[in-house]
């Protein structure tokens, strides 16, 4: 039995025409143009007075995409899925043929004039996304056949949309790399904490096309939240109170260290400042935690401007965003450690040298104490208990004797406590002391070359003393390069002879490419004087420290320097302690 032969012309013309509208629609790039032109096409084909094409919004609406013949305020309606004739094919996946839309109690009127409608669904990845819609002026207006080459345009439409999806999804995910690029080069080159956190929110309110973003961290008690920085707040939001770990939405969010989303905070119930909302204008909300190690330090937020449901993957992407900033500002925090611990190293270094000096002090005056004491009793001044000159005598004699005391005690306090010997890894040193300074060095633009011999013996040493004068040769170096420079560490094993054998001792040389010294700044290092110094001003109490340590040490330190070519510092360490070496 063969086909009739109007339905085969009919099946042809169907064809044809979808041919021809496949053709159209890949003749241009942009999607949104594509679906106007298969609504268009649809019109026209199906002889109706006005069609739309709508997608589902994640919030539940039905939003039109492209409409033909319709007034621009039908276009503003938002329905709801399940609402209307079109909402009711998008809730259950079926098509809908209706004859007359006025005894259709699933109609809803947005233009006087419709008598009938068809709609299909649009299938995306097995899901229904929206729905693709024409209406009539006449009653019963479409056929089977019509409603067949309308469900074959809307897979046509369907695969427009999933394309286009894919193509945003691309687009957000190149985004997402370009922003990560960026904030892999703020963790590498951004020291400072407010830096990075301005950087953050800035990234993160691009990223997601927000309209504000906030980071709010734990403070040292881990119960409250505090902003600590922000991208597009105003300053209502500025001046909220600070929000309960234990009472707020966001602290919920670091308390079970996962992401939250509100529709509209204007209206939710368990948004604590509703009216700063309402005045910032800021609508829906995505909070993720800030995790470093697995702990929560804090929540990233991102509002935008109207009602908003944020998809899985804008979630796992703001998410994988905070990851990175977590680690950002751990490292920032990290930075400002280290400066503070350097700090501390330099207020003890001048400690030390204010000892240095107060010894120095305190040995001049103590030799010519000694000899006025000694004049003062050799003159045996004994006059009779009524005599003015007895007490002036006494409190000569007094005074003496404090002045003594006082120099006594800062002799006592100045005295080098003894090195503790251990078994000291040169080589890890210098490595631990490049970690320590690498920032200072960088940010000086000085180059930090390490030079170390395989296979160095360890030293018998105080580790901490040593690291405090390599410390100070470090500062020195990187002080006289001020306009940047290369800062050479080296280490390498020599014999040197003792006591008529050779004994394995370690060198460490320090070599930078600064201003050099001057011949009076060197004569005063080599005589271990505290006017030395590698700089144009200063008072070289690091050169003094450095040379005292290496001498309780059992080494010698040695120094070569010209005015323009830079300096090299050299410490001789033995590998064993030295019987009877200075404390």
């Amino acid at each position: 039995m063969t086909d009739d032969p109007v339905q085969l012309r009919q099946r042809y013309e169907r064809l044809e025409l979808l041919y021809q509208v496949s053709q159209v629609i890949h003749s241009t790039l942009d999607p949104q143009q594509a679906l106007r032109l298969i609504l268009s096409e649809a019109v026209r084909l199906m002889r109706a007075s006005s069609g739309s094409l709508v997608l589902v919004s994640p919030s539940g609406f039905l939003e039109i995409e492209a409409a033909h013949g319709l007034p621009e305020e039908a276009v503003k309606v938002r329905l709801r899925v399940g609402q209307g004739i079109t909402g009711w094919v998008a809730r259950t996946g079926k098509p809908a043929r209706v004859g007359d839309v006025g005894r259709d109690p699933r109609y809803v009127a947005l233009l006087p004039n419709v008598r009938s409608e068809l709609a299909v669904p649009l299938e995306v990845a097995g899901q229904v996304r929206g729905v693709l819609n024409v209406d009539a002026d006449r009653e019963e207006a479409f056929t089977e056949g019509d409603q067949e080459l309308l469900e074959a345009l809307a897979v046509q439409a369907a695969r427009v949309i999933h394309h286009t999806w894919l193509y945003a999804q691309l687009e957000q995910k190149v985004r997402l790399f370009e922003t990560l690029v960026r904030v892999g080069q703020t963790i590498n080159s951004t020291i400072n904490l407010g830096d990075a956190l301005a950087g953050i929110t800035r990234e993160a309110c691009q990223l997601m096309g927000a309209k504000m973003c906030s980071l709010l961290m734990l403070d040292e008690s881990r119960a409250w939240l505090d902003l600590k920085a922000h991208f597009g707040a105003g300053p209502d939001y500025l001046n909220k109170p600070r929000l309960s770990v234990e009472d707020s939405l966001v602290g919920v969010v670091v308390r079970r260290r996962k992401p939250t989303q509100v529709e509209n905070v204007q209206t939710s119930g368990s948004y604590a400042n509703v009216e700063v909302a309402r005045r910032e204008g800021i609508v829906s909300l995505l909070s993720v935690p800030l995790l470093f190690s697995g702990r929560a330090i804090g929540a990233l937020n991102v509002y935008k401007g109207e009602p908003y449901l944020f998809a899985n993957e804008e979630i796992r992407i703001l998410s994988a965003f905070a990851e990175l900033s977590a680690l950002a500002i751990e490292k920032a925090r990290l930075y400002e450690r280290v400066v503070d611990v350097e700090e501390q190293l330099r207020q003890s270094e001048k400690l030390s040298a204010l000892g240095l000096l107060a010894a120095e002090v305190a040995h001049e005056i103590r030799n010519p104490l000694t000899v006025l004491k000694m004049l003062y009793h050799s003159l045996d001044l004994r006059y009779p208990a009524d005599d003015p000159r007895a007490r002036d005598a006494q409190l000569m004699g007094e005074n003496l004797d404090h002045l003594n005391r006082i120099v006594e005690r800062i002799l006592d306090f100045a005295r080098r406590t003894e090195p503790e010997l251990t078994r000291v890894d040169v080589n890890q040193v210098i490595t631990d002391l490049g970690l320590l300074t690498r920032h200072k060095l960088r940010n000086q633009g000085v180059q930090l070359v390490r030079e170390l011999a395989e296979g160095l013996p360890p030293i018998m040493a105080d580790a901490t003393q040593l690291e405090q004068a390599f410390l100070n040769l470090t500062l020195n170096a990187a002080e006289a390069m001020p306009s940047g420079g290369t800062l050479t560490i080296s280490t390498r094993p020599v014999r040197v002879p003792r006591r008529g054998q050779a004994v394995t001792h370690v060198v460490v040389e320090f070599k930078d490419t600064g201003e050099g010294m001057s011949d009076e700044a060197m004569r005063h290092a080599r005589d271990g004087s505290l006017l030395a110094t590698t700089k144009k001003r200063g008072t070289g109490l690091g050169l003094a420290i450095v040379r005292r340590v290496v001498e309780a040490h059992g080494g010698k330190m040695t120094l070569k320097s010209r005015i323009g070519y830079g300096t090299s510092i050299g410490l001789t360490l033995p590998v064993e302690a030295v019987a009877g070496q200075e404390g």
